[in-house]
């Protein structure tokens, strides 16, 4: 089976893991500063909180923006649940924008139009989360540009996307128009680091509050807790409510070793990507846009004359790992108990009932790769 998806080890990773393992401190050691500072590099970002999932970089992304029950979170439906669940862990409620049919990314005039009932209603989000799908940037600046007046919190989940430039040459992560850029190292995103995640800004405080949320809500800054303990080396305060959401040092040095490889791969997607883009010009299927400033996490088509079931079945069952990304999260029957409906975000629907994912990783070889357009050939034509 070719797998949509797949990560790619070297012999220099594995050195690095064993080295932590053999001499290292294996959690609350040098690595992860040492992650930070290279992701810091990478980006342009001026500030990195490395933590244990992605999933949790997002919760602690909504903590640090100030996200409680009386608030209202925005994203998009199109993309895995946790970019909406981060907001419910917060006891805020969610609301989502549909996306633009061509970008499969956020609808910027869909959001103008929400946000104008909103206004009326006295609804505005404090957040909004923008998910950059498949790998391909959002119109950060339009977006920035639209919700900035509102006071509005813009927070990439960029899962997808590292590696990734927007339309004007920024790279994903720097922050240019958003506070937070929350980032995935899950073994098929763009590095791993087997599971990992990292919270990107340019404001202190906001790191310096995701780093808190993600350490139990602890500090031993002595300018946080009582002047009666600031000749006491030893003490640290637990100043609000926090998480266990740490990155081991193992994780973190197998994230950093990955993090020297990370153009090389995002160029290997990126030509995989534009391979697809020529051999599937004649079949009957509608492609992603060709952003070659995309990291190409997914390379996803959509059906136009064939039964999705049909197509998913028959590649399966001739060695094709093929998948779906994403069911639609208020599709999902958590999100219909809160009162969403089929029919209320029509082009994510739309999409989601024709999409077909195909193989793309680094390490797909062009032999395996034509292999997978020829099923899919056969099994379309």
């Amino acid at each position: 089976m070719i797998p949509y998806g797949k990560h790619s080890i070297f012999e220099e990773d594995i050195q690095a893991v064993s080295d932590v393992l053999e001499n290292g401190f294996l959690t609350q050691g040098e690595q992860v500063p040492l992650f930070e500072n290279a992701l810091c590099e990478y980006t342009g970002a001026s500030f990195a909180v490395a933590c244990n999932s992605g999933t949790s970089g997002l919760h602690i992304a909504c903590l640090a923006a100030g996200v409680e029950a009386s608030d209202v979170v925005w994203t998009v439906p199109n993309s895995f649940a946790a970019s909406a669940n981060c907001a419910r862990y917060c006891g805020a409620e969610v609301d989502f924008v549909d996306i633009d049919p061509v970008s499969r990314n956020i609808c910027v005039n869909a959001l103008i139009d929400k946000l104008h009932l909103a206004a009326a209603e006295k609804r505005i989000p404090k957040v909004l989360i923008v998910v950059h799908f498949a790998g391909s940037s959002c119109d950060m600046a339009a977006i920035s540009a639209v919700t900035e007046p509102y006071g509005i919190v813009l927070i990439e989940d960029a899962a997808h996307a590292l590696g990734a430039n927007d339309a004007l040459g920024n790279r994903v992560g720097a922050c240019k128009y958003s506070a937070m850029t929350v980032m995935s190292f899950h073994p098929v995103k763009s590095i791993t680091s087997a599971e990992g995640g990292a919270v990107m800004t340019n404001d202190d405080e906001y790191a310096e509050s995701a780093r808190r949320y993600a350490s139990h809500g602890i500090t031993r800054d002595p300018q946080l807790f009582d002047a009666t303990h600031h000749n006491e080396p030893w003490f640290y305060a637990q100043i609000e409510l926090g998480y266990n959401y740490r990155l081991s040092d193992v994780h973190a040095v197998l994230g950093r070793s990955q993090l020297r490889r990370l153009d090389t791969f995002v160029q290997a997607r990126r030509a995989l990507a534009k391979a697809y883009d020529d051999a599937l010009q004649s079949l009957p299927v509608k492609r992603p846009l060709l952003d070659m400033d995309s990291a190409w996490h997914l390379y996803t088509i959509e059906l136009t004359e064939h039964d999705r079931t049909t197509v998913f079945t028959a590649l399966r069952e001739r060695g094709i790992g093929v998948n779906v990304h994403y069911i639609p999260i208020h599709l999902h029957p958590y999100y219909q108990q809160l009162g969403f409906k089929a029919g209320q975000f029509p082009h994510a629907e739309h999409y989601y009932n024709n999409a077909i994912t195909l193989p793309l990783f680094p390490a797909l070889t062009a032999d395996n790769q034509q292999e997978v357009i020829r099923q899919l050939k056969e099994v379309l034509v």
